[in-house]
């Protein structure tokens, strides 16, 4: 695909598609959709929600968003599988720009128009911006700190912001609709990494994908140790899946947390007969608490950082190590 003209089609305020896939998200999405409608842009607006198989009230209140504003549009999504909903809301959209949206995420007022701005200024496919964890709860605002800070994520732009230019992947996306479909959306095979995945295709057919800090968006985080784990596990599990389907897309940052929770492992089995052989582990523990210190705003949030930090690291790296072949082919 040739590189998109930097004008978008239609007019200087072209349609904008807002597409969310959902599936229990009864706490936030009430929220997460005013936030869209409440935009301070001038061109048409739709919100499509892929509603999944949901265990609360989800679809009572997008059934009851609908029936107030006829921008909120539904769509079934049988699965609820996070790709599956997004195709399935692309393809009713009819905008020239899609914008993807989480069912727990909040956009600022701006932010679609900035997305069209940057979208026109820069000829990109996909712009997106930081992944602006906030959290309620303390154990929630540890996993935040920990996720705004290169010492818990690794120093990627949407996660600790940084100057504006071209980049790998972004968090979420704001897509001219042309270059989804001309790579046949997003690969569905993928529980998790779909956002790496999709990248990956757009920058390969020649699209630029485009980091911009102003683009914030709120991220609520986990709110228990078991759901990060979790999260993280399967973050690392898929990121592998990636990484083997196309080759190049691996770097040192994705390596080392299967490099920390080895060594860490080693280190404390080896330890038992060797008492040298601690050290690496005592290193690790020491950045731990070092890198709470650096991040905490109280002492209570660092005392669940101690918790937090490890939890992402060795969870992240248990998925990439444990991520079984048959999950997604090879490419061919």
């Amino acid at each position: 695909m040739a590189t998109p003209t930097p004008e978008l089609i239609g007019s200087p305020l072209p349609a904008i598609s807002v597409i969310l896939p959902v599936l229990n998200e009864e706490a936030h999405l009430q929220s997460a959709v005013h936030s869209i409608l409440s935009q301070d842009y001038q061109g048409s607006i739709e919100v499509i929600l892929a509603i999944g198989p949901s265990e609360d009230r989800t679809l009572e209140i997008a059934e009851e968003m609908s029936r107030k504003d006829s921008r909120v549009v539904i769509v079934n999504s049988p699965t609820g599988r996070t790709a599956a909903g997004l195709n399935l809301a692309l393809n009713k959209s009819q905008s020239p720009v899609v914008v993807r949206v989480d069912g727990h995420a909040q956009i600022p007022q701006d932010y679609l128009r900035l997305v069209v701005e940057i979208l026109n200024s820069t000829g990109a496919v996909n712009v997106g911006g930081v992944m602006a964890a906030v959290g309620t709860t303390p154990f929630e605002k540890a996993v935040a700190g920990a996720m705004r800070s290169a010492l818990g994520v690794g120093a990627s732009r949407f996660h600790t912001g940084g100057e504006a230019g071209a980049v790998d992947t972004v968090y979420l996306g704001a897509f001219r609709r042309e270059a989804l479909l001309a790579i046949g959306g997003f690969d569905e095979r993928f529980t998790r990494a779909q956002d790496w995945e999709l990248n990956f295709r757009l920058r390969e057919k020649g699209g630029l994908v485009y980091f911009d800090p102003r683009l914030h968006v709120t991220y609520r985080p986990r709110s228990t140790a078991r759901a990060l784990a979790k999260q993280y596990f399967e973050y690392g599990r898929w990121r592998r899946v990636v990484s083997r389907r196309h080759s190049g897309t691996i770097n040192y940052r994705y390596l080392a947390p299967p490099f920390a929770l080895v060594g860490f492992s080693f280190s404390l089995i080896a330890g038992i007969f060797l008492p040298i052989f601690f050290a690496p582990a005592a290193i690790y523990l020491l950045f731990v608490v070092l890198a709470s210190i650096k991040i905490a705003t109280s002492i209570r949030e660092y005392l669940l950082l101690l918790v937090v930090i490890p939890t992402m690291h060795f969870a992240w790296g248990a998925g990439f190590i444990s991520s079984p072949k048959t999950l997604v082919p090879a490419a061919e």
